[in-house]
């Protein structure tokens, strides 16, 4: 009798075991996650990124990895997340340069919006428009003026084709007319040593990087690609307000998985990073760095981001920039 019942307490001790397991396995996450950031490291966005892969992991109690995978502006980390299993445990930093990609790229081996699935924004922040001392202008009227009189005489600078510095510049030229050349680097070291040595008349860059030279007078500040001011350099106008009405440009991040990720951990990972935005003391860390925290349900996010590549590829047609193979 006492065997039997012994017996019996050990058949449901090991069947209470293997159900905890099971619900663990189907717990997620369970195991470490990978974010696949497109970019090389130490961006101006890498930043944000990586402070929310730490409060990811004290949240959900995995490790979240940042790895880096750029190259092909961006397609070769968009086309290995697109790929993963879509299990939660492999993210994509997205950002408006794969939203400009899905026009300017032709033969990409994925459809944004068709291979992934967007989860939540983080944040965006502002570019500003500087040129080199040497440039007779003092403010964005008379840039404009200049640009105008002198149709294809000025330079502009960017990372790359279909990078956020170079379709700023696109944007510019398809609001007001002007006529300015792209001068293509390979990263933004290149262009920022030519705008400060006169290589190059203006550029677009991140507001963070350009603040020292502004305030050393290395390189004049035109105006930043915002809505509103940048707290960072409050006594530059917004390039709408300084003579180009209705420009508005930023450069944003969020997070996308591969198509097919089950809901509820999309929910998950959409709830917990909306929670960590709302808290005070991560908004104005952030606000401090030039970051303006983005809030979204996932539906809207998704929205944002179809939207976002309908304009892009209306500047890519309009300004007739010519497509990548």
């Amino acid at each position: 009798m006492l065997l039997a019942y012994s017996r019996r307490a050990a058949l449901l001790a090991l069947a209470s075991a293997a159900t905890l397991s099971a619900a663990r396995a189907d717990t997620y996450p369970s195991r470490p996650v990978k974010i696949i950031v497109p970019f090389g490291a130490g961006g101006p966005t890498d930043v944000f990124v990586r402070e929310l892969a730490v409060e990811l992991e004290k949240s959900l109690h995995q490790p979240f990895v940042i790895e880096n995978r750029p190259g092909a502006g961006t397609t070769i980390g968009t086309d290995l997340v697109a790929k993963s299993a879509p299990d939660g445990y492999t993210l994509l930093m997205a950002s408006s340069t794969q939203t400009v990609n899905e026009t300017l790229y032709q033969n990409k081996p994925y459809q944004l919006l068709r291979d992934l699935v967007p989860i939540a924004p983080l944040e965006e922040n502002g570019l500003v428009l500087v040129v080199n001392p040497s440039v007779p202008a003092k403010d964005l009227k008379e840039l404009l003026a200049l640009a105008r009189a002198k149709p294809g005489t000025l330079n502009f600078g960017s990372s790359g084709p279909g990078s956020n510095y170079h379709m700023a510049a696109e944007l510019l030229k398809n609001l007001t007319g002007i006529n300015i050349v792209h001068v293509p680097y390979k990263g933004s070291t290149g262009m920022r040593v030519d705008i400060l040595s006169g290589q190059i008349q203006m550029l677009f860059d991140s507001i963070p990087t350009m603040a020292p030279y502004i305030k050393a007078g290395k390189v004049r500040a035109m105006g930043t690609s915002g809505t509103n001011r940048s707290p960072i350099l409050p006594d530059v106008p917004t390039i709408a307000e300084a003579g180009a009405p209705g420009f508005e440009f930023s450069q944003w991040v969020g997070f996308m998985a591969p198509e097919g990720t089950p809901q509820p951990t999309i929910d998950l990972l959409h709830n917990t990073i909306t929670g960590i935005l709302s808290r005070p003391e991560v908004k104005d860390a952030w606000e401090k760095q030039g970051a303006t925290l983005m809030v979204m349900t996932q539906p809207e996010f998704a929205a944002f981001m179809s939207a976002q590549v309908a304009k892009w590829a209306k500047v890519i047609k309009d300004n007739h920039i010519t497509l990548i193979n």
